[in-house]
């Protein structure tokens, strides 16, 4: 039913377009003609303004041909992340690849296709549907932006999808919570050759704590790393000051909640431990801390309704589904916390955010015909 070679098409001009966190402006208006053009009412709201970006989020409304179905929601992101200007597809059979000097773009632009094929297709087939509600969201990549400053009040849909996951044929209903930290070490600088005893490295402060921290993978359902680290002047001065940039997240807040503290907590006993007298006053490193909740974690029960749907939509095509949870977070954290039922649906991207991400088209094409039938049931009220 779906038209592969017209969703290969469409992810290709996709990927053709740079579109950068902050930058998915020129993304953005190519998509609002071309959802247009199929009929939607279309409005941007004002994301885009309050996380400096070039544009908000586009979110479009389809009618319907079942006036008594339930709205459904589809979603994706419309954000790369980079390396993502200038990428050159290469089409090798049914995989896309790029010249490996960029990433692809199928996180998320597969997710794109995939909706707007689904919805050609119904339209040309005159097949069943209800109000159908696109979210396409920026900034998805730099913490999930977009759709912490969507309007839900606007959206009419209580369920759907969000299309960004890696894979095939499977549904993601549990992603874990995850807090954001930045850690500020702060010690005393000093000549480094003259009088170093009278200095406090904060890069020694910091590696002694860091040293102590258990990252990676805590255990089954929670993770930790350390992204960033900046601080020091020049070789020949004691460093007073060193900036650290972290996460946690796991599927259990309370996993959460210690394995945020532990990291606090190593830095704070490593600066307890440094201390100097200097001007007849006792100095001492200290930490800084700033940590916040970054987004809540997505448990979606296999009874769920929208877990239902799409389980007998992929069975009514005879093709395999199955229910996993996953270490990313992605907008369906975000839009469950806010009262819409979301589950995160694969879309056929592989070996995301590196530059030898590829994109299975037959994948897609599956996809968008699982979407097709969801749709569907949807509109028959099953």
């Amino acid at each position: 039913m779906i038209n592969s070679e017209r969703i290969l098409d469409h992810f290709l001009r996709l990927v053709g377009i740079d579109s950068l966190s902050r930058k998915e402006r020129e993304i953005a208006l190519v998509l609002r003609s071309e959802l247009a053009a199929l009929g939607a009412e279309i409005f941007f709201d004002d994301a885009g303004e309050q996380v400096a970006g070039d544009i908000g989020n586009l979110i479009a409304r389809f009618p319907g041909t079942r006036k008594s179905a339930s709205p459904f929601l589809l979603s994706a992101h419309m954000d790369t992340v980079g390396p993502g200007e200038g990428i050159r597809a290469r089409v090798d059979g049914r995989i896309i690849r790029t010249d490996g000097t960029t990433i692809l773009g199928g996180d998320d632009k597969s997710g794109i296709a995939c909706i707007l094929e689904a919805i050609r297709t119904l339209q040309e087939k005159s097949l069943p549907y209800g109000e159908i509600e696109v979210v396409l969201t920026i900034c998805e990549e730099v913490g999930l932006l977009g759709a912490k400053h969507l309007d839900t009040a606007r959206l009419h849909s209580r369920q759907g999808l969000v299309l960004d996951c890696t894979g095939s044929g499977y549904l993601f209903t549990r992603a874990p919570a995850s807090d954001r930290m930045e850690f500020t070490i702060h010690g005393q600088e000093a000549h480094a050759g003259v009088c170093p005893e009278e200095g406090i490295s904060a890069i020694q402060v910091a590696a002694e704590g860091i040293a102590a921290m258990r990252l990676g993978r805590i255990d089954p359902e929670t993770t930790a790393n350390l992204g960033t680290i900046a601080g020091g002047l020049a070789t020949n001065i004691v460093p007073n000051k060193v900036i650290i940039k972290g996460e946690a997240r796991s599927h259990s807040d309370e996993k959460l909640q210690a394995q945020t503290a532990h990291m606090h907590r190593c830095l704070k006993e490593a600066a307890s431990q440094h201390r100097i007298r200097a001007g007849g006053r006792t100095i001492e490193a200290r930490v800084e801390e700033r940590i916040w909740r970054d987004y809540d974690r997505m448990a979606l029960p296999e009874e769920a309704p929208i877990v239902r749907l799409v389980k007998e939509a992929a069975r009514r095509i005879s093709l395999a589904m199955e229910t996993r949870s996953t270490g990313g977070g992605c907008d369906a954290n975000v839009l469950n916390q806010r009262g819409i039922l979301i589950a995160n649906l694969s879309t056929g991207m592989h070996d995301i955010h590196t530059v030898k991400e590829w994109v299975d088209v037959g994948e897609m094409t599956s996809t968008a015909e699982i979407l097709v039938q969801a749709l569907i049931l949807n509109a028959e009220g099953s």
